[in-house]
């Protein structure tokens, strides 16, 4: 692990845990089963039950279960599954915190993703700035190895305990797509959006002038 690097369960003492917290966080209102959050978290099912159980003494978590409606099914056939105490007293604390979070994981993205390729520019919009009107989570500028970010994305997702979507756009393309006052585009650099990466200078000139040449 490299200095800069940051890994939430540094914080939380263990990489289960943190990501269980982090979705459960970010999804107060979603339930989830116990094998559904083995896949989302890329976790043992031992290891998501033991913290889990941790969770719950806590009182973050609260454990339901489902009756299935169909006729004639036995006890059995209950499943039992989790959502967040959103009436936890340190719930919406821990939630900003996690957020905060984000911050250094982003960091710690972005040095991933300038390791792998040629970044002109990257932009956090869409759901990192609770922006619906963009399609994109992600906007990255460059030439990077489509492999090699899908992999990285995937892990950061992980960490952050939610899917997310990304745009990669070669330079030409943008630079066209912005003389031509693109949709998709504007929506991004004319709406809120937090930039990471900046060597085509989208932040220190106004959209117009480039437009106009």
């Amino acid at each position: 692990m490299t200095k800069s690097s940051f890994r939430i369960e540094q914080l939380f003492g263990s990489k289960t845990r943190a990501r269980l917290l982090g979705l459960f966080l970010e999804n107060p209102e979603q339930s989830f089963f116990v094998r559904e959050l083995t896949r989302k978290i890329d976790a043992q099912l031992n290891s998501v039950r033991r913290e889990l159980q941790n969770l719950i003494e806590l009182g973050l978590v609260v454990e339901n279960t489902a009756k299935d409606t169909g006729v004639k099914k036995a006890l059995s056939d209950r499943k039992k599954f989790y959502v967040a105490n959103t009436n936890f007293l340190l719930f919406h604390d821990l939630r900003n915190l996690f957020r905060k979070i984000q911050i250094l994981l982003k960091q710690s993205l972005v040095q991933e993703i300038q390791s792998r390729g040629d970044v002109d520019l990257l932009i956090f919009t869409g759901r990192f700035v609770d922006s619906k009107e963009v399609q994109t989570d992600i906007l990255i500028v460059g030439s990077i190895d489509q492999k090699a970010l899908q992999k990285i994305v995937s892990e950061f997702e992980v960490e952050l305990g939610y899917e997310i979507n990304y745009t990669l756009m070669p330079k030409d393309e943008f630079n066209y797509r912005r003389q031509i006052t693109d949709r998709f585009l504007f929506a991004i650099l004319e709406g809120e959006k937090v930039v990471m990466v900046d060597k085509l200078q989208v932040t220190a000139q106004p959209v117009a002038e480039v437009t106009e040449k």
